[in-house]
């Protein structure tokens, strides 16, 4: 029987990477929580923390610019995880995750594999660096979609989110990705553990 994983993340570019990482790893997706971002994530992880006492549970945040590496935020959100939680910290963001498998993310937004960094957790803002290659794909729609309109005043595209989800359910492969993300390599590690210590 598979081990079911309930979930807990920011927003939903985050979901299908908590999804399809749960599915990776031969689990079962249980319920997803939080999705209203960071703050309400933070105002409710110790609640995930005590159920994860009872079940296997992932927790995923992005680190942003909230401290300079994972260590210190992990600390900060829950000094005392439960030993069924995976509380797992995306460097700098989950797009850099994504950006990770290099090969797959340059074929989607038709663009020179070698306009993806190498570094995608060195980058300071991930988010940036996608829109930017949406910017240069030989795509209009890839353009259109994922690439701010002029004076909208928005970081991103108008169907950037969806277009992020469709890459992390139809193309991306995790195994791929862990090779140039530490983050995610220790998320599939994690994860990996708690599939184990359920069967």
């Amino acid at each position: 029987m598979s081990a079911v994983i309930n979930a807990a993340v920011e927003g939903p570019t985050d979901e299908a990477v908590a999804v399809r990482l749960i599915h990776h790893v031969g689990a079962k997706a249980g319920t997803v929580y939080g999705k209203k971002g960071k703050p309400h994530l933070h105002a409710r992880v110790s609640g995930f923390n005590r159920a994860a006492r009872h079940a296997p549970w992932l927790v995923l945040v992005d680190l942003d610019q909230d401290a300079q590496c994972a260590p210190p935020l992990k600390t900060a959100w829950l000094p005392d995880p439960a030993p069924q939680l995976c509380f797992r910290i995306a460097v700098r963001a989950v797009e850099s995750w994504l950006l990770a498998d290099a090969e797959r993310i340059a074929e989607f937004m038709a663009v020179a594999r070698s306009r993806v960094p190498a570094n995608p957790e060195g980058l300071p803002d991930p988010k940036v660096e996608l829109v930017n290659l949406a910017r240069r794909s030989r795509r209009k729609d890839i353009r259109e979609d994922m690439v701010p309109r002029e004076d909208s005043g928005r970081p991103v595209g108008p169907a950037y989110t969806s277009r992020l989800i469709e890459f992390v359910e139809q193309y991306w492969r995790p195994t791929e990705a862990a090779k140039r993300a530490d983050s995610l390599a220790r998320a599939i590690r994690c994860l990996e553990r708690l599939v184990e210590e359920a069967t």
